[in-house]
């Protein structure tokens, strides 16, 4: 009888151990399938697309450009606190004039090619502009800041092709939408925790210039794009017809921007970002100091951002697969609200009331980094999702591309007015005393947005935005509606 208890106690036992196993292989297999999944309704290329420039360039390459810069402007350059956040808000300018390069891609084909070129063009300015930082000796602040600029203006460009591809497959699959700006992000925030986890060891290593020279690689692979991607040659481009194009473009434009369910939106998203001042400079040079504050090292500095990136990465993971079908006015309250409220992690660190409480300051510093990425994401991936489906047929790239820049601009101004604010309460490299009050007026203007979200669709995101008439409105020669694919040269028949 006790022989027959016991067989029958291991057989359950097994059962339960067989189904963890399960559960266990099921959830490591959930993320394939969903790659798959979007692979099998818009084709792997747009997938293989989305990896290499969202998360090889803008990931990876755009955290290693962050802390690299950071430096520079720090050791190599010595300037202050505020004029770095100024000058971080000067490079940010290409991503404002984003919608200039979604013209020129959408209406100027370059020797028959509307992407390829823009692509290579990306690649050959990243690489040169970060290949001069690395190898001059002694770059002048002036040129430093135009080099800078001009490595911005290549991530923006490439951008720029891979949002229009996004958002022209957002709407021929709406019910994806929100998954497609999970994939970009997801994609994005992996990139960014690899590059925060090795920037830290390169700095130390090689110094902030040797890792500009190190950033010529992820330039290389946009350039490589460039080079395989296979889209429609147009032999006679009649470039007599660009300037009614741009006219008919801007025309369609302006035409959606007067449409209240468009506009409206679109202040909201300026003004979220505007209002979330900027003040990154002072706490890094604050954290740095071996004086004033917890004397981090460039090694613990990049580990810190890569718990960030981690957090960032959580904050995907939640909307996709708890938030993305609620509302966007109820999710935008809760993340805007809960970005303000953990802004005072930062007031408590530099009062070191952590210290107090017996917390050291690098647990500290990585929880605060890596809840506030979270929040900050969760923030962010409804306004994607909205910019995506505010685009109208025929000119998906640029419109996706002035919105991204009225958000750019919204950070343009965030870091400018952060900038103001710390030349105003005499925060510099060395003297720090009104930092806690810079932060506490931050995290004071944090919450304004919350007045606003009267400007937000009521909608949540499977429904569409844009009244019929203008998300059918077509602009000049209205290009097939077909994704852009990447194919090997070897596979290539031209």
């Amino acid at each position: 009888m006790e022989e027959k208890e016991s067989l029958s106690l291991d057989g359950k036992a097994h059962q339960e151990e067989k189904k963890t196993k399960k559960r266990l292989w099921e959830f490591i297999l959930e993320p394939l399938d969903w790659f798959r999944m979007l692979a099998e309704e818009m084709h792997w290329r747009f997938i293989f697309g989305v990896v290499v420039i969202y998360g090889i360039s803008q990931g990876l390459g755009g955290s290693l450009f962050r802390v690299s810069t950071d430096y520079y402007w720090k050791d190599i350059q010595k300037v202050q606190p505020s004029e770095a956040q100024i000058y971080s808000g000067v490079t940010s300018i290409p991503w404002i004039v984003k919608p200039l390069w979604g013209l020129l891609t959408d209406v100027v084909p370059i020797a028959g090619y509307r992407r390829r070129p823009y692509f290579i063009l990306a690649g050959l300015l990243g690489a040169i502009s970060t290949l001069l930082i690395s190898l001059h000796t002694e770059l002048h602040v002036a040129f430093a800041l135009l080099s800078l600029t001009a490595a911005s203006a290549g991530v923006a460009i490439a951008d720029v092709t891979v949002d229009a591809c996004a958002a022209e497959n957002s709407i021929n699959h709406p019910s994806l939408a929100a998954d497609i700006q999970s994939l970009c992000a997801f994609c994005s925030s992996i990139g960014g925790l690899l590059g925060y986890s090795i920037s830290g060891f390169l700095v130390h290593q090689i110094g902030p210039k040797g890792v500009f020279g190190v950033l010529s690689i992820p330039f290389s692979l946009v350039f490589l794009v460039g080079m395989v991607l296979n889209e429609s040659h147009v032999p006679k481009f009649a470039y007599r017809q660009v300037y009614q194009k741009f006219l008919d473009a801007s025309k369609a434009t302006f035409t959606t921007l007067r449409c209240g369910d468009v506009w409206r939106p679109c202040l909201y998203m300026y003004l979220s970002f505007a209002l979330s001042l900027n003040i990154h400079e002072g706490m890094f040079y604050w954290m740095t100091d071996k004086k004033a504050g917890p004397a981090l090292s460039e090694e613990n500095v990049g580990f810190i951002l890569s718990f960030g990136s981690i957090g960032s990465l959580l904050g995907v993971l939640l909307y996709q697969k708890v938030l993305k079908d609620y509302p966007f006015r109820g999710v935008l309250f809760w993340s805007q609200l809960l970005y303000g409220v953990l802004g005072m992690l930062d007031l408590i660190l530099v009062l070191r009331l952590n210290l107090k409480l017996g917390v050291p300051d690098k647990f500290f510093v990585v929880m605060d980094e890596g809840v506030s990425q979270m929040i900050g994401r969760l923030k962010r991936m409804p306004l994607l999702v909205i910019s995506s489906k505010l685009c109208p047929c025929g000119i998906e790239g640029t419109f996706f591309a002035l919105l991204m820049s009225i958000d750019n601009f919204g950070s343009l101004t965030s870091s400018w007015g952060g900038g103001l604010l710390l030349h105003v309460l005499n925060v510099t490299r060395i003297k720090f005393d009104n930092l806690w009050l810079a932060i506490l007026i931050r995290n004071i203007i944090r919450v304004f947005p919350l007045a606003l979200l009267f400007l937000v669709p009521r909608s949540d995101p499977s429904s569409s935005i844009l009244p019929s008439e203008i998300l059918k409105k077509e602009v000049g020669e209205v290009h097939e509606a077909e994704n852009i694919e990447l194919v090997s040269l070897v596979g290539s028949t031209r």
